[in-house]
């Protein structure tokens, strides 16, 4: 290597380039070095070597780079440890990063909308204290190194075992995350861990208008205002920037005609070319586009369009959509849609959004809806809306249309009034909410539209949200290994082969005893192999209920029943706690429970807090039978 580290002990001195009587431990997973040394100076080395690969970072906007001369080609654990005495053995602890699967060339990949979270274990190999100092830092990668390190701001905690990364933290990019503990008592034993992530765009929301409202109302004389340059939402940034974007809009008579196209290439809304078979959606339409106005034509041209009044047909359903396609990068690309009913009136603009936008993700024509989850709904009326005099709220169910049109019918959820105050609420306001009952008890049901009616003194206007079903993560399995041991043993969750077209999120692992609405959660993991300690199972059967929750990146859940297992307490290593407590041993860092709870890893300390409170309430339980039970005795003997 070209660069060294050095530690120094006493008169005892360890560098990477030179071998002492010290050890030491340097691992790649691209070139792997392994060189342990101890005090009698025999030496071991193994190295593999992978092929290289490299991978070429888009230089473009969504890219940020910092170029350097050091070479970093792999997820890096580099250990140094000393022994400390020649009567006892320590050396510094060994760091597990979860997810911790990763390398340069093939880092773990987030969204910059996305929160995550990189979580630690940490193994000591040495007796007496266990208090530790932990340090994060992240470094920017390029191609090939990762040298430049950045500063957060001050909400990023860096000096946990647990580094959480709140979404629009990190730019576009790739980066090192490196974690290194520190043992307090001796500060030259340290190790350090890392893992590479790749901060990618989530991609932009589509909004032809406000809150990305599925269907509106307008006069037929009244002008419609199209606007995806004010309205879309970019989840990465707090405002969207419109000059970014190339937009292109079509039209269709809904229900009765495709987009007009021309041998599958779709004509624009502007474009005088004739599809015989599917008319333009204008009325009045000639070779120079009349009826249309495009807007912002110097800073961001056509990010908005205007459609004149007149030009509509009266008493027609038009579906607008709009491309918009990145100026630099041709291959991102985002597509919106609204519905359009024409009346003879001048209703006003009613807006519907949802109370919780990332409970709403928009999926093209619709929104992703969890099936368990209400939905929270809230309008804007946009314009003079001083004459209104009612709000009613109606629910439609959705099928998708036989024909060739490529629609979707809606027939009405006749049941409304029934099921007012529980499940519908504010069926007459201008906030409204379905509890998650409606889509439990009507799971065959994949589409939803939520409709709002503003009654005016003159006129009605109608506004609706579409939904679809997000469908849960799907054909994977669930297994526990091995089927028994105590409140200490090691057992291994492993859910191969589960898919969701959104990606799977994480893994979450719930027990129980004989009551599954006491289930208590137990573990979460982003990965689909992971490790846990169980409670105890059932006081007489030592019988434990498993379930596996399986989550997508929209929220959507697949729940899966494993094997039970048999669990019971681990007496000697409570006993042995117990006893060095009350005794105020020294020696109660070699307790197995306390190296656990010391670990830094929230699930391993959350499971031995919830064994061990179990284990101390059976204590506690028995102990005051025996005590009634022996009051009682005496009492019988007296008489």
């Amino acid at each position: 290597m070209s660069s060294s580290s050095t530690t120094t002990t006493g008169s005892s001195t360890t560098t990477s380039s030179s071998i002492t009587s010290s050890s030491t431990t340097i691992s790649s997973s691209s070139t792997s070095s392994s060189i342990t040394t101890s005090s009698s100076s025999t030496t071991s080395i193994i190295q593999t070597t992978d092929a290289e690969s490299t991978t070429q970072i888009q230089e473009d906007e969504f890219i940020s780079t910092v170029q350097d001369s050091t070479i970093v080609s792999s997820t890096a654990s580099i250990t140094t440890s000393q022994r400390l005495d020649i009567n006892e053995t320590c050396y510094s602890p060994t760091i597990t990063l979860i997810p911790g699967q990763s390398s340069l060339s093939s880092p773990i990949t987030y969204r910059r909308s996305q929160d995550f979270s990189i979580t630690s274990m940490i193994q000591f190999n040495c007796d007496g204290s266990l208090s530790t100092t932990t340090k994060w830092t992240i470094k920017n990668c390029t191609s090939n190194s990762c040298s430049f390190e950045i500063l957060l701001n001050e909400k990023v905690m860096t000096t946990y075992s647990e580094l959480y990364i709140p979404s629009r933290t990190l730019t576009y990019g790739v980066y090192q995350l490196t974690l290194t503990v520190t043992l307090i008592d001796s500060p030259n034993l340290k190790s350090s861990s890392s893992v590479y992530v790749r901060i990618t765009a989530t991609g932009i929301t589509a909004n032809l208008v406000q809150l990305g409202t599925s269907m509106i109302t307008r006069g037929d004389q009244q002008d419609l205002l199209l606007d995806p340059g004010t309205f879309s939402v970019d989840p990465d940034e707090d405002t969207f920037d419109a000059t970014k974007w190339k937009y292109t809009y079509y039209c269709r008579i809904y229900g009765l005609y495709n987009f007009p196209n021309l041998q599958g290439i779709l004509l624009s809304i502007d474009d005088s070319t004739i599809d015989p078979y599917n008319p333009s959606c204008l009325s009045t339409r000639s070779g120079n586009g009349t009826g249309l106005i495009f807007g912002n034509l110097t800073l961001s041209p056509n990010s908005s369009l205007t459609v004149l009044g007149g030009s509509l047909q009266l008493n027609q359903i038009y579906q607008f959509m709009v491309y918009m396609e990145n100026r630099k990068n041709s291959s991102i690309q985002a597509t919106g849609y609204v519905l359009v009913t024409t009346e003879i009136t001048h209703p006003q603009l009613i807006a519907v959004g949802c109370v919780i936008s990332t409970m709403c993700v928009p999926n093209l024509e619709f929104q992703l809806l969890n099936p368990t989850t209400q939905v929270a709904l809230f309008t804007l009326c946009i314009g003079t809306c001083t004459s209104l005099q009612s709000i009613k709220w109606n629910i439609y169910q959705g099928s998708d249309n036989a024909t060739s049109s490529n629609s979707t019918q809606w027939v009405l959820f006749n049941n409304t009034i029934l099921y007012e105050n529980i499940w519908f609420f504010g069926t007459n306001t201008s906030n409204f909410t379905a509890t998650d009952q409606l889509f439990l008890n009507n799971l065959q049901i994949s589409l939803w539209r939520f409709e709002v009616v503003y009654t005016f003194q003159f006129a009605i206007s109608t506004s609706a949200l579409n939904f679809i079903i997000n469908q849960p993560p799907a054909n994977g399995s669930c297994s526990i290994n091995p089927l028994g041991g105590t409140i200490t043993t090691l057992f291994t969750i492993t859910c191969p082969d589960w898919y969701d077209v959104d990606g799977i999120q994480d893994y979450s692992l719930y027990t129980w005893t004989t009551d599954i609405s006491q289930r208590t959660m137990i573990a979460f993991s982003p990965e689909d192999n992971f490790q846990v300690r169980l409670p105890a199972g059932d006081n007489e059967t030592s019988s434990l209920n498993l379930v596996v929750y399986v989550r997508d990146l929209a929220g959507s859940v697949a729940q899966v029943n494993i094997s039970s297992v048999n669990v019971i307490a681990d007496s000697v290593t409570i006993n042995d706690l117990i006893d060095k407590i009350i005794n105020s041993s020294s020696t109660i860092t070699n307790n197995p429970i306390v190296r656990l709870l010391s670990s830094g890893n929230q699930n391993v300390v959350g499971q031995m807090i919830i064994s061990l409170s179990q284990e101390f309430n059976q204590m506690n339980s028995e102990n005051l039978d025996n005590a009634i039970s022996s009051k009682y005795s005496y009492s019988v003997y007296q008489r």
